[in-house]
């Protein structure tokens, strides 16, 4: 036989077996979704499950996060790393999301056109998280006002997302046609995130498979592709390491929490006579995009509905909560671009409505610098707020808007 016929042949078949073998190995060994959990929503669902992880032993070890106590062995593990930020989208082909459960704290503002987006804080809850998934996403692109608001989380914080607001221009070389205040990617450039030692930016563009990667199909039907980057925490906190950024900054053998302020968790985690059961509000006023947060006084949490739907995590399969909910007002800046970018202006101060335990308080809050920690206090005693330890969702919304909410 032909040699020159060989060669090609004996190519393809190699070619054949790799992709199969890739094929199996990310179906098999890594596989992409979890699977409903029968357990309630306090019980941590068991690694054959969704490949997350159960600790056991006393929880003594408080998270500076969120004031929520975990084991020693959990703190072991989050206190070699620093915060990771992740930017999630919720469009509506973005639902359910993944991952939302295992943040610390949740940011919830409009990136374009009414469609909100999250940023979750993931450090000590996301231990859980098994090294071999992809347990967090859809991931999308980076905004000004989330850089203001991840700049509080780390000398060089860790910041995930796909690409972001940029100077584009309507034709090749020609002149920038984005405003420099909403110029994301140009900023992580200016504030030290892309240099040598202090490589932070985790654009998922200089990533590899192994970080982050598009799986269209993952919730069971086709979804478009900006709605398919999925990336693994684990991987992401690998990346920063090889990067030099651990808990330390290795370039200037620095402490990521050398100046961080954490806040002041003393609240009890009981239910008292509630008298603010059913929170809702718009962003923009489309329904879609509507929030609403239910208690219940059992368990001591505020269950989320988006559109009108319950809110779930897909990793879990079970609803979405939180111990603590913030609606911060700030001043919005609507399309100030032809691309219709907008602004929010979280340095600065203001004044909002913090909800825990069934209790309603009127809040201020105030951020001084962009490095600056967001602080809120009782609007009536000039007191700082005492979270109850937990996770926090913070729903930054435009001053003036209508919150609704019954006994």
């Amino acid at each position: 036989m032909n040699s020159k016929i060989i060669k090609p042949s004996l190519y393809t078949l190699i070619f054949i077996f790799g992709a199969f073998a890739s094929y199996w190995i990310f179906g098999t060994i890594i596989p992409v979704t979890g699977k409903t959990s029968d357990s309630n929503s306090d019980i941590t669902p068991t690694p054959q499950q969704t490949g997350f992880i159960t600790f056991e032993g006393p929880k003594t070890e408080v998270c500076p996060i969120n004031g929520e106590k975990f084991t020693k062995e959990e703190q072991a593990i989050w206190s070699t790393r620093r915060p990771l930020l992740v930017m999630i989208e919720n469009h509506l082909d973005s639902r359910p999301q993944s991952g939302l459960t295992n943040a610390d704290i949740v940011y919830e503002t409009v990136a374009e056109g009414g469609i909100t987006r999250f940023m979750g804080v993931f450090y000590c809850n996301a231990v859980r998280s098994a090294p071999n998934k992809y347990d967090v996403g859809p991931v999308r692109s980076a905004r000004t006002y989330f850089l203001d608001l991840a700049s509080e989380y780390s000398d060089y914080p860790l910041y995930a997302h796909v690409g972001g607001a940029n100077c584009s221009a309507a034709t090749p070389g020609g002149p920038c046609t984005t405003n420099k205040k909403a110029q994301a990617i140009e900023q992580i450039s200016q504030y030290g995130w892309n240099n040598k030692g202090t490589w932070s930016d985790l654009s998922q563009f200089s990533l590899s498979y192994k970080a982050c990667r598009r799986e269209p199909d993952r919730v069971g039907e086709s979804r478009a592709t900006e709605h398919t980057m999925y990336c693994s925490t684990a991987e992401l906190w690998n990346v920063a390491a090889s990067r030099g950024l651990t808990n330390m900054t290795e370039i200037n053998n620095s402490s990521w929490d050398k100046v961080f302020r954490s806040w002041s968790f003393k609240a009890e985690d009981k239910s008292v006579n509630p008298v603010a059961s059913n929170i809702s509000f718009d962003f923009w006023g489309d329904k879609a995009y509507g929030v609403s947060w239910k208690y219940d006084p059992t368990t001591n949490k505020y269950f989320r509905s988006n559109g009108g739907e319950a809110a779930l995590d897909f990793n879990y399969q079970q609803p979405i909560t939180t111990k603590n909910l913030i609606i911060q007002f700030a001043k919005e800046s609507r399309s100030i671009d032809e691309h219709l970018h907008n602004l929010y202006a979280v340095i600065g101060s203001g004044n909002g409505i913090y909800f825990a335990n069934g209790q309603k308080t009127e809040i201020t809050w105030t951020k001084t610098a962009r490095q600056g920690r967001t602080v809120f206090k009782d609007k009536s005693t000039g007191k700082e707020i005492n979270f109850v330890p937990g996770q926090i969702w913070i729903e930054i919304l435009p001053i003036g808007n209508k919150i609704s909410y019954e006994g």
